[in-house]
């Protein structure tokens, strides 16, 4: 009974131990699947995070490359608008110079004009004040007259102008013939030598130059990119230069027009370097203006210092080889302005040497006479008068000054350097080849001199010659005589002077013939 209950005591305890071993056993693994299903669940959570990220990173950096392109989009079109904005803003402004300059000419021609008027009411005035007493004198003189010879009026009158005519005619004649008899016996011989040996000592090759701007394209096609979009092209450079672009039916070519060379110039270089870079932008275009600008005023300072460094006349005030190289974009009948004011530094120099004069003063004179050729199409007046201001601003001697001012012959000359600068001048214009003229201007100016000599009372017939340089003139023998003839180149010669413009000298030669002739029977 007792091994009985220990038996079942024993199983019961057993039991009861398999029991509680079992429910522990099962607490055991069922927190070690939870332990292991808490390590999956995080494994996965870390997954799904770090892919998050990825993605998220990914995102961002999509988002971030399309705002950076739109931005680039943005400020590409800002800076297209701003272009476009600075253009408008750059005719404008130039628009408001251009009128503010033409006001500002206006009212000082205005004001001149009043000046003008005030002396020319003033001057009529004391005109119409000495004409009165004038014709009181006259009144008074012709019936004193007519109360002395009995003539009348008119026959008074008649009888007066005749004989004063004839004298003072017949006078002025024999003057002139003797004293251009006298003056040629010296002074012919001694110019001619002068000239001549000036000639050889500075012997220098004709050049005619005309100044034509047209750029060569090497393709039609290169029309359009010059053009650019809608235009853009073309009106920034010609709002950037100030010169107008013909793009017309002409073959690979460009025509610039402008009345001012040195823009007209940049432009053309401009378009050059264009075409061979192949870049052609609105940018890109400002940026080879502002080049060329400065390239070209290196080269015209360039020219100016190598005249002035070719002549060998010394120290010359900076703004002054600065307005010499200027000079190189001038032409004159096709001549180049700034080799023919070197010319004439050198003829001017070689005949004060001839004649004992200062050979440096005589370049110096020569090379500046034409300076205001330099700036005449951007300030008031002839280039005389403003070579002439220029001389005395920059404290040039005054025979620097007197030679400008009378090379044309407007005002008399003062020095002898001035007079050898009108020579040379003139000596540089004239010869040959120097300079060029359109076949209708030539034609027409053979035309005026054969009517200006055939108007002169005694001309049978009137021939221009030597291309213009010379006309002769036959007249009747019965009605002028060896005086008057003189008298006639004299009034030929005067009216040429008043009414044509033309380079170099014109001679008058006036021919008398006497034939008499019998027959024998």
């Amino acid at each position: 009974m007792n091994d009985a209950l220990v038996i079942i005591f024993s199983g019961l305890t057993f039991l009861t131990i398999g029991t509680v071993g079992g429910f522990f056993l099962r607490i055991f693994l069922v927190e070690r699947g939870l332990n292991k299903a808490k390590q999956e669940a995080n494994l996965l959570i870390e997954d799904a995070q770090k892919n998050a990220d990825r993605e998220r990173k990914e995102k961002l950096l999509e988002t971030r490359q399309e705002i950076h392109n739109l931005r680039l989009e943005h400020e590409k079109f800002v800076k297209e608008k701003k272009s476009e904005i600075l253009n408008l803003e750059n005719k404008v402004l130039q628009r408001e110079q251009s009128l503010d300059r033409r006001s500002s000419n206006l009212d000082k021609r205005e004001s001149n004009l009043d000046n003008k008027e005030e002396i020319i009411e003033r001057k009529k005035q004391s005109l119409e004040d000495k004409n009165n007493r004038l014709d009181t004198m006259i009144e008074e003189q012709n019936t004193k007259l007519f109360e002395i010879a009995q003539f009348s009026l008119d026959e008074a009158r008649t009888l007066i102008f005749k004989r004063v005519e004839d004298e003072m005619a017949n006078e002025l004649a024999q003057f002139i013939k003797e004293e251009e008899e006298r003056a040629k016996a010296t002074a012919d011989k001694t110019a001619k030598h002068l000239l001549s040996q000036a000639i050889q000592k500075y012997a220098q090759d004709v050049t005619s130059e005309h100044t034509v701007s047209v750029v060569s394209l090497p393709n039609d096609e290169m029309k359009g990119r010059i053009i650019g979009r809608e235009g853009r092209n073309i009106r920034t450079i010609e709002a950037l230069t100030g010169i107008d672009l013909i793009i017309d039916d002409t073959p690979e070519a460009v025509v610039l027009s402008g009345f001012d060379p040195i823009r007209r110039e940049i432009a053309k270089r401009t378009i050059e370097t264009l075409v061979a870079d192949g870049r052609i932008h609105p940018g890109r275009i400002e940026e080879i203006v502002e080049k060329t600008r400065s390239e070209v005023d290196r080269f015209i300072r360039d020219k100016g210092e190598e005249a002035v460094f070719e002549v060998g006349i010394g120290r010359v005030h900076p703004d002054l080889v600065k307005l010499l190289g200027r000079l190189h974009f001038r032409t004159s009948y096709g001549q180049n302005v700034l080799r023919h004011a070197i010319e004439c530094a050198f003829l001017a120099g070689k005949l004060a040497v001839e004649i004992g004069e200062d050979e440096i003063m005589a370049r110096r004179a020569g090379l500046l006479h034409d300076i205001g050729k330099a700036v005449d199409h951007e300030v008031e007046g002839s280039h005389v008068e403003i070579g002439v201001n220029l001389a005395n601003r920059y404290k040039e001697p005054f025979e620097v000054v007197d030679a400008i001012q009378s090379h044309h012959g407007e005002v008399e000359a003062s020095t002898i350097i001035a007079v050898l600068v009108a020579a040379a001048d003139a000596l540089s214009a004239a010869r040959p080849g120097a300079r060029s003229e359109s076949l209708d201007s030539y034609i027409k100016r053979l035309e005026q001199l054969e009517t200006i000599s055939n108007d002169v009372e005694g001309v049978e017939q009137a021939y221009a010659i030597q291309a213009g340089r010379e006309v002769r003139v036959i007249v009747e023998p019965t009605k002028v005589d060896d005086v008057m003839a003189y008298k006639i180149a004299r009034d030929i010669k005067e009216k040429i002077e008043e009414q044509l413009s033309y380079p170099g000298t014109i001679k008058v030669t006036v021919i008398r013939e006497t034939r008499a002739q019998d027959i024998a029977k």
